[in-house]
This record gives structure tokens, C-alpha cells and sequence, in this order.
């Protein structure tokens, strides 16, 4: 993936630059690089959008303006807009750590369930635990199981090189047969057992364990600033930490890290494990910020988004941030553009499988443009030398 300051800089040919100033232009456009192609992945996607609005016909200059009017013409929409974009950057700050190694993870659909069942049975079983000390423990273990389920792919991958796509995607049916399995079983709601409706949920958590709003009468939790701590957390984590030197110098180059000494397998394996865990996390601050209970689709595609939304921010924590609120915001302005314009729901995936799409097509012309760059330079500096 695109390391973020890794692609050379569009230098005035023939004219000679100071170090300094040759290395500040550098800088300026490996940002404008990171920055802008993304944003013009979207508008591409939103373009094309437009068109399929046109066939349909509906007025896209209504649709988008409903979109928007939705995502944040209302405090309901702005704050819906943030809960949405949490546990998509709780998953994509895993899908940046994974992918920094030259690992893939597809599996955040799976560890999101694994850390929402954790997250369901442990309040259900410790109910009796103070809120200080039982919503602490409920982050941790929920991050654990996630961790744990992150770990099986990685360990498959750095001991016996199983291509770790596959694995994951594997794993998240394995977790989701797992969590119906429970739902019409130990974990089913026995008031719905007592009143014959069987509904595929669990029991209401203890109201110590739930997350405690920062607006009034909205959804809007506490896992929003969480989240943007953690943020920083793993930003420093990878720039500021030699474990996460060696992360970033595994997936630049592979060959010269082992040649210097750096256990590739180990530091796969561990950004797998460590993407598992915020990817639980994520599935933690659903139940026990916004739901209260164990739901069926409670991932709501989670798992998938946070990829984009990842790349979308450079596969950087920081960048993450507003990338996340973007994608969040398209989830809330959909909806509320679908009852504007009165457009199919299929359309509103196609829009967002659009934005993927160009969003990813912009991440792979980047690092080939990375690649063309580092040649001509390199070959300068030959003929100079």
C-alpha cells in the first residue's frame, strides 16, 4: 500500500534546487499526493453516481443536496454521522497497522463479532461490577477476542505462509454462524425465551456498562473520543516506536528487513493480531455505546468500509480521522437521500461500491506513479554522479 511520503516529488526540470529546498518540495507534493487523490477518487465516484441518478431519473443535484442535508444539516445527522465514522476508524486504524506490514486483513467483520460477543457475555455475567471498573474490563476483553481472532490468520500466515485473504474472509462466516448460533441459544434474550418470540438477540446490558453520551438524547457515546485517542495512540506507535519501525520497514521491503535482522513473520503476525483487536474494539463500542444488547447485523458492513476508509486516508491513523467522518457521513446522507429522491436502495450501494472502487483505483495509481518516480530519480542521480 501507498507509504504515506514514499512518492517523489515533481521537480522544474533543468533547473538546480538547494538540498533543503529540494527536499521541502518533495515533502509538499508527497502530501498533495496523499491528500488529493483520494478526494478525486471520490468526486469521480459521486460523478459517476450522478449518471446512474440521471437513468434512474432523479435530479442529482437533489440527491446530493439531500445527502448532505442529511449527513450534517441536522444535529441528529452530524451526531449520527460521528457515530458511524467510530467503529469504522476503530477498524480501519487495525486495517492501517495490517497493511503497513504488506498484510491484508478481510477479516474485521469476523473480529468486530468476536469483540461484540465478548462484549455481550461479560457484563452479562460480571452485572454486579461498578461501571468504572466493568466498562474498562468490557474494552479490554472485547479487544482480546478480537486480538485472538486476528491472531488465528496471522499465525496460519507466519508459520505455514497461508494466504491470509483467504483466512480471514473464512473466519468471518466462521463468526458469524457463531454469533447466530449463540443468539438462538445461551445468549438468547430470556424474556423473549419466556414470551415465545425468540428474537435473535440478547438480554439488555446492565446500564453500568453502557457508554455515556456526550449529547443529550442522541446516540453520540463515548467511544467517539476513545477513538481518536487511539488514533494518536497508533500513530505514535508506528513513527515514534521500534516495533512499529520494524512494522513499517516489513511491508516497505520485506527482503531487506529480514536481511536486517527483523522477524517478518512475527511482525505480520503481531499487525494481524493487533488489527483483530481494534477491529473488536469496534464491536465493542456498538453494544455497550449504541445498541445495549447483541443484535443481528450489528457489523452493518463495518468490517468492509474501514478498508476504504483506510486507503481513503493514505493508510495513515491521522488521515484516518476525517476519512472515517466522510464515510460515516455517507451512511447517515444515504438514507435521507433514498427517501428524497425516491431512488432504489441497490443504488445507494452501487454509489458507495463506486467510491470504493475509484477510492482503491487511486491508491494503485499512486504507488505506480511512486514507483515511476523513484526510477527517473534514481537514474538522476546516476548521470550526476
Amino acid at each position: 500500500m501507498v507509504e504515506m511520503g514514499a512518492e517523489e516529488a515533481i521537480l522544474t526540470p533543468g533547473k538546480t534546487y538547494p538540498h533543503g529546498a529540494r527536499r521541502s518540495l518533495e515533502n509538499w507534493s508527497r502530501v498533495a499526493l496523499n491528500v488529493l487523490l483520494p478526494l478525486v477518487g471520490v468526486l469521480f465516484a459521486l460523478l459517476v453516481g450522478a449518471v446512474l441518478l440521471l437513468i434512474l431519473r432523479a435530479n442529482p443535484l437533489a440527491a446530493y443536496a439531500a445527502l448532505l442535508r442529511g449527513a450534517a444539516g441536522t444535529r441528529f445527522g452530524i451526531t449520527q454521522t460521528l457515530v458511524k465514522a467510530t467503529p469504522l476508524l476503530l477498524v480501519g486504524l487495525g486495517i492501517c497497522i495490517a497493511f503497513r506490514a504488506n498484510v491484508i486483513n478481510i477479516g474485521g467483520e469476523g473480529q468486530i463479532i468476536a469483540g461484540a460477543l465478548m462484549a455481550t457475555w461479560w457484563p452479562l455475567t460480571f452485572h454486579a461490577w461498578p461501571g468504572w471498573l466493568l466498562i474498562p474490563a468490557t474494552l479490554i476483553v472485547g479487544f482480546l477476542a478480537g486480538a485472538a481472532w486476528g491472531f488465528i490468520p496471522g499465525i496460519l500466515k507466519a508459520r505455514l505462509n497461508v494466504n491470509e485473504i483467504l483466512s480471514t474472509i473464512m473466519l468471518n462466516a466462521i463468526a458469524l454462524q457463531l454469533m447466530n448460533l449463540l443468539l438462538q441459544g445461551p445468549l438468547m434474550d430470556p424474556a423473549g425465551v419466556a414470551a415465545r418470540t425468540f428474537l435473535a438477540q440478547s438480554a439488555q446490558l446492565p446500564p453500568a456498562v453502557w457508554l455515556p453520551r456526550l449529547v443529550p438524547r442522541t446516540l453520540l457515546h463515548a467511544g467517539a473520543i476513545l477513538a481518536l485517542v487511539l488514533a494518536v495512540a497508533v500513530y505514535i506507535f508506528l513513527w515514534r516506536t521500534t516495533i512499529g519501525y520494524d512494522i513499517r520497514a516489513v511491508g516497505l521491503n520485506p527482503d531487506a528487513a529480514r536481511y536486517a535482522g527483523i522477524a517478518v513473520p512475527t511482525f505480520q503476525a503481531l499487525s494481524l493480531t493487533l488489527a483483530g483487536g481494534f477491529a473488536g474494539l469496534a464491536g465493542v463500542v456498538e453494544v455497550i455505546g449504541v445498541q445495549h444488547r447483541l443484535l443481528e447485523g450489528l457489523t452493518s458492513g463495518y468490517g468492509f468500509t474501514g478498508i476504504v476508509a483506510a486507503l481513503l486516508g493514505s493508510l495513515h491513523p491521522i488521515g484516518l480521522i476525517p476519512a472515517s467522518i466522510l464515510f460515516g457521513g455517507l451512511l447517515v446522507g444515504a438514507d435521507t437521500m433514498q427517501r428524497a429522491v425516491q431512488v432504489p436502495s441497490a443504488l445507494i450501494d452501487a454509489i458507495l461500491g463506486l467510491v470504493v472502487l475509484f477510492v482503491s483505483g487511486s491508491a494503485l495509481w499512486s504507488r505506480r506513479w511512486a514507483a515511476r518516480r523513484s526510477v527517473r530519480s534514481q537514474k538522476s542521480g546516476e548521470a550526476e554522479a
